[in-house]
């Protein structure tokens, strides 16, 4: 009997398989924070983390293209694996586990890790990553121990499609309208330090966001709604008075493209990426940002 995974309803990945991609994570995560070669990061990233992560090694390796061999060992014990059942491509699923790296107040950090793959020949990669108040991560909805993947356009049953969010949140950082979103230090509250940013004596700083083009992950949470890991782009303009020189800081040199000149300007590319509570359609509720991580991936000078 031929079984079409393109068709059937199948587990995403087993979870002797998962114990593998999360393992083969952390020796490659560990290799290349050694060695900072960004060469190293697609070979177990992708999609939003990648671009993070890997423009955050570049800009390492300009300051110590020597490497840094001290570097303290991640390690990830106590691993759990959410797995759904997915038709089609890509699959994804969750490893959060117990790591050795400790928050502000000195307590033990679980990581989430979003895997996901395009094919079978293609090995698992890390797509996203996040880190919740408590190490704990709202409460999904499961059968028979599996997970329940939400699909990112229509049929949801969300307030807003997983596939939308992107454009949403984008919009809404742009324009302060049309909210969907709850209160919080990444929404109302970032708007609001934008706008204290924004005009200082002698410095203009505009903002401008956009949808990353980075492919959602979203799972059924038990009330109804949806966790769902997203990313979005922004570009941050930096503009001096006229005779000023914006100077780059030494640990974004390596992201800066062309040659170095004095300039009174300067664009930012960062690549955010965010995890969220989606509430369910006609509940009332607002999306709640949990998590949101971030990393300028490109420094221009105009």
């Amino acid at each position: 009997m031929t079984v079409h995974g393109e068709r059937e309803m199948l587990p995403a990945v087993s979870k002797a398989e998962g114990a593998k991609a999360l393992t083969r994570f952390t020796d490659s995560f560990n290799q290349t924070y050694r060695e900072l070669d960004p060469k190293r990061n697609p070979s177990f990233e992708a999609g939003a983390l990648l671009a993070i992560d890997q423009a955050g090694i570049k800009a390492a390796h300009a300051l110590r293209p020597q490497g840094n061999p001290g570097f303290p060992a991640l390690e990830l014990t106590e691993p759990r694996f959410t797995v759904p059942k997915q038709a089609g491509w890509p699959k994804y699923f969750i490893a959060d586990a117990l790591s050795n790296r400790k928050d502000a107040k000195g307590h033990p950090t679980r990581w989430f890790l979003v895997f996901s793959r395009n094919d079978l020949n293609e090995k698992w990669r890390a797509v996203y990553f996040a880190q919740f108040p408590g190490n704990k991560a709202p409460e999904l909805k499961t059968k028979d121990g599996y997970a329940e993947a939400v699909p990112p356009g229509s049929g949801s049953g969300l307030t807003v499609a997983p596939g939308k969010l992107s454009r949403a949140y984008a919009d809404y950082l742009n324009t302060g309208k049309g909210s969907v979103f709850a209160p919080g230090p990444q929404t109302d509250g970032w708007r609001a330090r934008r706008a204290k940013d924004a005009r200082q004596v002698g410095s203009r700083i505009q903002w401008r966001d956009s949808p990353s083009g980075h492919p959602p992950v979203a799972l059924r949470t038990t009330d109804g709604g949806a966790l769902v890991f997203f990313s979005t782009v922004y570009h941050q303009q930096q503009t001096m008075f006229a005779g000023a020189t914006i100077r780059v800081p030494a640990n974004l040199r390596g992201l800066v493209e062309g040659p170095e000149k004095k300039t009174n300007r300067m664009t930012f590319t960062t690549v955010s990426s965010q995890a969220v509570t989606v509430p369910a359609k006609g509940s009332g509720d607002k999306v709640v940002i949990l998590n949101r991580r971030e990393g300028k991936t490109l420094v221009e000078p105009q």
